[in-house]
């Protein structure tokens, strides 16, 4: 059994990875963009972490620092930890990489698993679906810059592929 929701377009949005201070939000900030100047701002976002450790925390200032540069804001968003809520009310669910989508295929229930998928799959469903976005946190500032170029891209293709009625 599917959910037949599945078959609208999607109108929220969620991303999510590790603690919820690198990935997740830098993709929510882009996603958030893109949509407002493609005249989707009813779509809705959000990002949230698999794990609680910073719940509460801005995202990390690397990740602030290297948005900002390039004109995304990630100031107002603080860290959240992924609830079995976020299944039901977010349309995708966008893991930024493997072990995320693993965490969530086995949280969520078998009707709501077709929502879960892995953030670079719309680049090219062949070759993307071993991609995933890599994870900064304990690099330098240049990995902040490679993980946004890599979410930028994500986010332009998630953003062709809901405006082409794929996602």
């Amino acid at each position: 059994m599917t959910d037949p929701s599945d078959d609208r377009p999607p109108q929220s949005l969620l991303f999510v990875c590790s603690g919820n201070i690198c990935r997740s939000p830098s993709a929510e900030g882009v996603m958030r963009k893109l949509l407002d100047d493609a005249g989707l701002a009813q779509v809705r976002t959000g990002s949230v972490g698999t794990g609680g450790w910073h719940v509460g925390d801005p995202p990390d200032k690397r990740a602030r620092d290297a948005a900002a540069r390039r004109g995304y804001d990630l100031s107002p968003l603080r860290a959240e930890q992924l609830a079995d809520w976020h299944f039901q009310d977010f349309d995708r669910l966008f893991a930024m990489d493997l072990g995320h989508l693993r965490h969530m295929r086995a949280r969520v229930s078998a009707p709501l698993r077709s929502r879960v998928r892995l953030y670079l799959a719309p680049l090219d469903p062949e070759v993307a679906t071993g991609r995933e976005v890599p994870d900064p946190y304990y690099g330098d500032l240049a990995g902040f810059e490679q993980a946004l170029d890599i979410v930028e891209a994500g986010a332009r293709a998630i953003l062709a592929a809901l405006q082409a009625g794929r996602l």
